[in-house]
């Protein structure tokens, strides 16, 4: 389970600047012109804001400039801190340290500062997230859990949706498997408008896993998901629509998912898990290669059926090496 650092929590982060990272030569513009009206502001007689300052730094990908900035105020802004955490921990603009950003997101959790109050829950998620990876602290998933569980406390209206979501995560996995606890995690994260959770909650209406099987519920659940760009939720319903014989509508939705290769901008642009992005590409290669291969619902192309094969293969071996089972026995 690949996770991600929580963001600042947006009713406390500073006005967005336009624009978003791009190459060395976009970067190095959008450093000039933020250079030119920082010292105009100055000039003008404007106080400084060395969180504002770093926030657009931030924002613009200028992560070392953000991370001077954030320095300056680092005792005494819980919201630089909480920057700094993050910066640390994954390496921006900096070399990662994740012992440093575990210092940092501790610091928030255990203040009492009212300052701090709105960066808790987001803290004990990014903490979680260093115990279930086992770094700058001891490898713990109990611990994680613990964390995740004080950051996704559904009574709290700014509890940590992502949590909610990497809860539902992982009691679905083998260390601490209980499937209706799963299905109600991702129910909170789903309501509160996580995609990745919509999705995992179709399947679990699908298959009956921590609920009973309710196809109408694992459709619904399923379409609006692959409609919002959640690709394993469109992995998913292809397999349903080639299952039920709905060869055409299985090959053009699994032509669709199968077009970019970028796992990596498909998983930000969702901000889904890119295991789990792959793993739904690779599905639809599958199942448009079958399709291709006999024909189904699609023109017959061997050549082009034996290049979707290789495309499963690649980007998830265990997913192909299970279709290709269930195909040999028949079942597909």
């Amino acid at each position: 389970m690949a996770l991600h650092s929580e963001p600042l929590p947006p009713d406390c982060s500073a006005q967005s600047a336009s624009g978003t990272p791009g190459d060395d030569r976009i970067h190095a513009a959008l450093f000039a012109k933020l250079k030119e009206l920082l010292v105009r502001r100055a000039s003008d007689g404007d106080p400084p804001a060395p969180f504002l300052d770093g926030q657009r730094y931030y924002e613009q990908g200028l992560y070392e400039e953000a991370l001077k900035q954030f320095k300056k105020i680092e005792d005494t802004d819980f919201q630089a801190m909480y920057q700094l955490g993050v910066m640390y921990y994954d390496g921006l603009g900096t070399e990662e340290d994740p012992e440093r950003g575990v210092e940092y997101m501790n610091k928030i959790l255990n203040s009492d500062s009212p300052k701090a109050r709105h960066l808790k829950v987001a803290a004990a998620y990014n903490l979680g997230r260093a115990y279930y990876e086992g770094r700058g602290v001891k490898r713990s998933t109990k611990e994680a859990e613990r964390l995740w569980l004080i950051a996704a406390d559904y009574r709290n209206p700014k509890a940590s949706v992502k949590a909610m979501s990497t809860l539902g995560m992982l009691y679905s996995m083998p260390v601490l498997k209980d499937l209706k606890k799963a299905f109600f995690w991702h129910s909170e994260a789903c309501d509160n408008g996580n995609l990745e959770s919509q999705g995992a909650l179709g399947i679990m209406y699908l298959y009956g896993q921590g609920i009973h099987q309710n196809t109408k519920a694992a459709l619904k659940c399923l379409r609006e998901a692959a409609e919002r760009g959640n690709i394993y939720a469109q992995g998913h319903l292809v397999e349903y629509y080639y299952t039920k014989k709905f060869y055409s509508k299985a090959a053009a939705l699994a032509k669709r998912t199968t077009e970019n290769n970028d796992i990596n901008m498909l998983a930000k642009k969702a901000d889904c898990h890119p295991t789990y992005v792959a793993k739904g590409v690779a599905m639809a290669a599958f199942y448009l290669a079958r399709c291709l291969q006999l024909g189904r619902g699609i023109k017959q192309d061997q050549d082009a059926a034996k290049k979707y094969y290789s495309k499963a293969c690649h980007l998830d071996p265990a997913v192909a090496s299970d279709l290709e089972v269930a195909a040999n026995l028949g079942r597909i």
